[in-house]
């Protein structure tokens, strides 16, 4: 099984198709965007992830990766299709399934005979079958009698660190009711299949919800070391080691109880929501998800309580922030902390002189709104020049060594805010800084 199509060329189907191809495979990424194609033709990659540049120019010279618009071509000359599109949250925190089902729709106006159309878009419990079904009547009305089988294929890549996800994952979750669709799909990820990587095998709907709790979960670790700052900074306790020392007990574990702003990005605020109005459309309620999302979005707006504290006005003061990207080593800014920290912060008066390695073209999107009150700066230094507070919120590596000294004698002020927890206590108060952290 070595042709094989992808509909999609976002976050998620870029990187799987590419990866695809590096196993060996022959890929299509089919999109209905032509400045995107072309550009992908002309190797130029719409998003930021590291090594994924690299791995599509090789695999573009080795013939095996292409792109394209033509839905068509790509549903009639491969078997198997994986759909990949977005799905955004609408207002009521439900995951907009149109484009899922607008690929599915084209995929059986054009279908020719048997497919396998796997499901790599994150989507609620029940939409395997909703495939189903629209593919299904689309045949109907063609009058033609094409088997197919829906598989579910979640993806469990971070941004930031995709592609060795998808090239060593921790597991293959595959959905379906169909023993040859599990045959193929086995032979689409042979490499990792003899490779050993763990394998499970479930229906289409335990697959889909593997997604959203494994993300809920996760989200609920964050937010719960997050909820404990704030006590630990009213008793005198050190966040960083209560999760050390949870963090020791390996029913628990020390992964996602690093404290910080909140969390942002593409999974977590969209699948817990999404989660939580799949439960409630089953007349389900799931508690500790609710508080999570709650817990989440009052962290990120005590982030900014917390400067305005500290600094007791900021209105016509200068701030110096030092990342905007929701995480390290992306350019996604979609629910980033930044967002609702600035937003708050200028609401109070403040400006702002803002760097990030990759998030400014984004920012400058988000913040249009604000523009006169942000200057985009060249590098971390200059963003700090003149400033009265430096606020670190993404974690880039960069930020964790800085020259102290120089951003000292740059600044105006000398309040520093750390919402990482990246620098020692003692150190930025003996080079002269009024250090405020998060949970110490």
């Amino acid at each position: 099984m070595n042709k094989i199509a992808v509909i999609g060329t976002g976050y998620v189907g870029l990187v799987s198709g590419t990866c695809l191809a590096d196993f060996g495979m022959e890929i299509t990424c089919i999109d209905n965007d032509t400045e995107k194609i072309n550009a992908l033709n002309n190797g130029i990659v719409p998003l930021y992830e590291p090594g994924l540049d690299i791995m599509i120019e090789k695999n573009c010279y080795y013939k095996r990766l292409n792109f394209s618009t033509d839905t068509k071509k790509a549903v009639e000359e491969n078997e198997v299709i994986f759909i990949a599109v977005g799905t955004p949250p609408k207002e009521d925190g439900s995951a907009d399934l149109q484009y899922v089902l607008k690929a599915a729709e084209e995929i059986a106006s054009y279908m020719n005979g048997y497919k396998v159309i796997v499901n790599k878009s994150t989507v609620p419990v029940g939409t395997g079958l909703k495939i189903k079904e629209a593919i299904g009547d689309i045949l109907k009305r063609r009058k033609v009698n094409f088997s197919f089988d829906i598989v579910s294929n979640p993806e469990f890549l971070r941004e930031g660190a995709a592609v060795r996800d998808f090239i060593h994952p921790e597991r293959v979750v595959l959905g379906a009711d169909s023993q040859k669709a599990i045959d193929i799909m086995k032979e689409v990820y042979r490499v990792l299949y003899i490779n050993e990587t763990p394998f499970l095998i479930t229906n289409l709907q335990t697959a889909e919800l593997i997604k959203y709790a494994s993300n809920a979960f996760l989200a609920s670790k964050i937010a719960f070391i997050n909820e404990l700052t704030e006590l630990c900074e009213k008793v005198g306790a050190d966040i960083q080691q209560v999760s050390k020392g949870m963090g020791m007990d390996t029913r628990i574990g020390s992964k996602f109880l690093h404290a910080g702003p909140g969390y942002g990005g593409s999974c977590f605020p969209k699948d817990t929501k999404a989660l939580t109005k799949t439960a409630k459309d089953n007349r389900c309620t799931l508690n500790i998800v609710e508080a999570a999302i709650i817990a989440n979005e009052n962290q990120k707006r005590r982030m900014a309580e917390k400067i305005i504290s500290a600094m007791e006005n900021v209105e016509g003061k200068t701030l110096s922030v030092l990342g905007l990207s929701f995480k390290p080593e992306t350019d996604d800014m979609r629910e980033a902390p930044s967002i609702t920290i600035i937003n708050s912060l200028f609401e109070k008066g403040a400006r702002f002189r803002v760097y990030d390695p990759q998030g400014l073209k984004e920012a400058k999107c988000i913040f249009e709104n604000i523009k006169a009150s942000i200057t985009y700066c060249i590098n971390e230094y200059e963003a700090c020049r003149d400033a009265d507070a430096v606020i670190i919120i993404t974690e880039w590596n960069q930020f964790r060594n800085l020259n102290l000294s120089k951003i000292k004698n740059l600044m105006k002020g000398n309040h520093f805010f750390d919402l990482r927890n990246i620098y020692d206590p003692e150190k930025l108060k003996q080079n002269g800084f009024i250090y405020i952290s998060v949970g110490r």
